[in-house]
């Protein structure tokens, strides 16, 4: 196995599957079931989850709302989400812990490195919920924080497309995929692979991030265990 521990960033848009809003409860038992599949081969999975599906932030502040208050209506999304997975993950047998850059309680506790570290390592999924707690921060920079904290092997950025391309491969049929790529090629390059600020944050501390197709089942087992499915951006 490649990796041993993993950060699993997931959209919320991915959670639609093919609807247009909302939780499609077949994506949700597809991806608990891959989760479990590399579970049970002894990976430890953090997991952080957007709220695209639900609500976002930026969107309503691009209405006229205030940007504070979206910003804290899409953490909330985001626990929605994050519960949603957690009741498919236990439906499955598996033993998770919420926690939550907002702490609310008696729904999850305070995110915190010691908590989220000694339950990967007795075995439990990790989700950490609400972002960074903090407004003006997307899901991206938390997932790269969380990812750090946790001292993961790596982000899995799981999307519906099968890595980074040189144009947007579901709008361009000559865009063509990238195997790997370093954080200064990708910027370069304007690839919007994550924002600035998870970027940045990745490329300061050395956390590499590898993108894949998540919507394929059993994808997330291979890139587990190293097969080159993906788009792999590191330091060199």
């Amino acid at each position: 196995m490649k990796y041993k521990r993993i950060l699993l960033k997931l959209s919320g848009e991915s959670l639609m599957g093919d609807q247009s809003y909302g939780i499609s409860p077949a994506m949700l038992t597809q991806y608990a079931m891959d989760i479990k599949t590399v579970v049970e081969r002894g990976c430890q999975v953090g997991i952080v989850i957007g709220g695209g599906n639900i609500f976002r932030g930026l969107s309503g502040a691009a209405n006229g709302m205030d940007r504070v208050q979206g910003d804290y209506m899409g953490m909330l999304a985001t626990l929605i989400n994050s519960m949603a997975l957690q009741a498919e993950l236990e439906k499955q047998g598996l033993r998770t812990e919420l926690l939550g850059g907002l702490a609310i309680e008696p729904i999850c506790k305070e995110m915190s490195r010691r908590r989220a570290v000694e339950a990967m390592e007795e075995g439990r999924v990790v989700i950490v919920s609400g972002g960074t707690g903090n407004p003006y921060f997307t899901t991206d920079t938390a997932s790269t924080l969380r990812a750090i904290e946790m001292q993961a092997d790596v982000i899995l950025k799981g999307t519906r497309v099968d890595g980074v391309y040189t144009a947007d491969p579901e709008k361009d049929p000559t865009a063509t995929k990238y195997e790997r790529l370093s954080y200064s090629e990708a910027l370069e390059k304007k690839l919007k692979i994550m924002d600035l600020t998870a970027f940045a944050l990745a490329e300061d501390n050395n956390m590499p991030i590898y993108v894949f197709d998540m919507n394929r089942e059993g994808n997330l087992l291979r890139v587990v265990e190293g097969e080159e499915i993906g788009t792999l951006v590191t330091k060199v």
